[in-house]
C-alpha cells in the first residue's frame, strides 16, 4: 500500500504521466497540478513551459526516456495508448510492449504505485485487436509486484476530443449515425481526470482493484438516445441513422479507401462498435468515498458543443 506525505506548497509529490499531450492526458495533467503534484510528463515533441511540470522527451518504446520520466516519481499514471492502428501489430507495440516497458521501469526504480487507463473493450478481447491489446496489458500489470489500479473508462467525451467530435459535426447537418440496437455508458473527461488523480495515493479501497466509472446513469445510454442528446447539444433535432454491423463494416472499408492509414472507422472499430453492450458493470463501481461523477451528461454535451464552437471546430 502506497502512502503519500501531506502535500504543501514546499513539498509536492512527483508523479510520472504518460499521454499528457492527448485528450485525456491534458486534463489529467491540469487536475494533478491543481491537486498539488509535480508532474513529469512524457512527450514526443517540444512543449511550452508550465509551472510544476517537467516535460521529458521520449516515447514508450524508449526505455532510457522512461527512466528519465520516472526519476524521483512516487507514482506512475499511464494514460498513453494506441486507439487506432492499421493492424494488430500497431496495437501490440503501443499498448502491450509500451505498457510492459513502463511496468519494468517502475519495478526497477522501486516505484510501487501504478494507475493504468485501460478500456471497456478489454472485457471482449476476441472482438477487436484494440480490446485484445488492452486485455494483455492488464494481465501484465496484474502479474507485476506493483501496487496497481486499473480503470476501464466507457465512452469519453469533452473539450478537445476528436473522436466523438465527428458525431457533433454530423449533428449540425441534422443526421447522427450510431450503431443499431446498443447501449453504452458515458463519462466526461474532467470527471475521469478527477478519478485518476484521486487514485494516485492508493489505499486498501483501490489497491489491486479494477474500476469501471461512468456518469451515474443506470444502464447507460441507448445509442439512439445519445444521438438525440448530441443533436440537442448543437441545437438541432437530429435524425438518428441506425447502422447495422454490416453497414459499419462497409463504412470502414470506405473510410480506409478514402483516408488509408488515417481512417477513423477501421474494421477493428466497426467490430467494437457493433457490440450491443458497452455499459459499465455495477460490480466495478468506484467507492463513493473515493470519487463520484459531477457532470451531468446532457450539460456536459452542451458545454462540449460550446467549446467546439468557441474554438472553430464547428
Amino acid at each position: 500500500m502506497t502512502a503519500f506525505p501531506q502535500m504543501n506548497e514546499i513539498d509536492r509529490p512527483t508523479i510520472a504521466l504518460t499521454g499528457a499531450t492527448g485528450f485525456v492526458g491534458q486534463c489529467v495533467l491540469e487536475e494533478a497540478v491543481a491537486a498539488g503534484y509535480d508532474v513529469r510528463a512524457l512527450t514526443r515533441r517540444e512543449q511550452e513551459r508550465r509551472e510544476n511540470v517537467t516535460w521529458v522527451r521520449g516515447e514508450l518504446r524508449d526505455t532510457a526516456s522512461l527512466s528519465e520520466l520516472t526519476r524521483g516519481a512516487e507514482a506512475i499514471v499511464h494514460v498513453a495508448g494506441v486507439v487506432s492502428a492499421p493492424d494488430a501489430a500497431g496495437y501490440e507495440a503501443g499498448n502491450v510492449a509500451g505498457t510492459l516497458n513502463l511496468i519494468e521501469t517502475g519495478v526497477a526504480k522501486g516505484i510501487r504505485r501504478f494507475v493504468f487507463v485501460s478500456s471497456l473493450s478489454a472485457r471482449e478481447p476476441d472482438l477487436s485487436a484494440y480490446g485484445a491489446s488492452k486485455a494483455k496489458a492488464e494481465k501484465l500489470l496484474r502479474a507485476s509486484p506493483l501496487d496497481w489500479t486499473i480503470v476501464r473508462p466507457p465512452a469519453i467525451y469533452g473539450p478537445r476530443d476528436k473522436e466523438m467530435f465527428e458525431l457533433f459535426r454530423a449533428a449540425r447537418w441534422g443526421l447522427v449515425p450510431v450503431p443499431k440496437d446498443g447501449r453504452a455508458s458515458m463519462i466526461h473527461v474532467e470527471d475521469l481526470a478527477r478519478l485518476l488523480v484521486a487514485l494516485i495515493p492508493g489505499g486498501e479501497d483501490v489497491t489491486g482493484k479494477l474500476f469501471e466509472p461512468d456518469d451515474g446513469k443506470p444502464e447507460g445510454w441507448d445509442n439512439a438516445e445519445m444521438a438525440r442528446a448530441i443533436g440537442a447539444a448543437v441545437g438541432r433535432r437530429a435524425r438518428v441513422i441506425s447502422l447495422s454491423s454490416g453497414a459499419l463494416r462497409l463504412a470502414a472499408r470506405a473510410d480506409q479507401f478514402l483516408r488509408g492509414d488515417g481512417a477513423k472507422m477501421t474494421a477493428d472499430r466497426a467490430a467494437y462498435f457493433s457490440h450491443p453492450n458497452w455499459v459499465v458493470g455495477a460490480g466495478a463501481a468506484v467507492p463513493p468515498t473515493i470519487w463520484e461523477p459531477r457532470i451531468d451528461t446532457r450539460d456536459g454535451l452542451r458545454a462540449t458543443a460550446e467549446w467546439y464552437r468557441a474554438n472553430d471546430w464547428l
